[in-house]
């Protein structure tokens, strides 16, 4: 049982239209939608594009989950509010119509988190500048994540998300979990650059 999160807050593109793809942008600690909602503008047409809130109050913004440290999630924590998002999602994304997740930072780990926990439901996963939640509850085993479309992102200079999850990450993805991993690194920090947007742009493109 969940604990009793308000229902969703979220911002569309554009109205949302059942018969398109739905891609699902999950912002970072401590921002909100309005912080996300942007990237869409840098994204492909075609897909329905919401940002929704997350449901616990922190830093003057929200967060996806209680954490024990940077990037590291309190499994009881990320295991509600993975129920919380499900009942939001799945009465709007039925089987058949394909979902894909880009997370940023704390959303990232996030979108990892649903990722990890059911493998087969997202047409892709994106991790833009953040850590999967390592020890949180969800498994991490090699071929976890066997054929999981995933997009891989992070900064070369990111003082945010702690060096060794992010390496953890980079690791996982591109060997033991088994995904099909497209990754890159900026030479930047901790934030979206033209560049992967671009290469975002493409990806989404191909899965839907």
């Amino acid at each position: 049982m969940h604990a009793p999160f308000a229902e969703p807050t979220v911002a569309w593109q554009h109205p949302d239209e059942p018969d398109r793809p739905l891609v699902v942008l999950l912002h970072g600690r401590g921002s909100d939608e309005a912080g996300i909602i942007g990237l869409a503008d840098h994204l492909p047409a075609g897909p329905s594009y919401a940002a929704v809130r997350a449901p616990i109050p922190a830093g003057g913004g929200y967060a996806w989950f209680a954490n024990r440290g940077t990037g590291r999630p309190v499994a009881e924590s990320l295991d509600q509010t993975m129920a919380w998002f499900r009942g939001w999602l799945d009465p709007l994304a039925p089987a058949g119509r394909p979902v894909i997740l880009v997370g940023f930072s704390g959303g990232a780990a996030f979108a990892g988190g649903l990722l990890l926990a059911d493998p087969a439901r997202f047409a892709g996963t994106v991790i833009l500048y953040g850590t999967l939640p390592f020890e949180a509850g969800v498994p991490t085993s090699p071929d976890r994540l066997a054929g999981a479309p995933v997009f891989l992102a992070h900064g070369a200079a990111d003082t945010v998300i702690p060096a060794e999850l992010l390496n953890r990450t980079w690791d996982y993805l591109l060997g033991d979990s088994g995904a099909s991993t497209h990754a890159r690194k900026d030479p930047g920090g901790h934030a979206i650059t033209a560049a992967t947007a671009a290469e975002l742009g493409a990806w989404i493109t191909e899965r839907v």
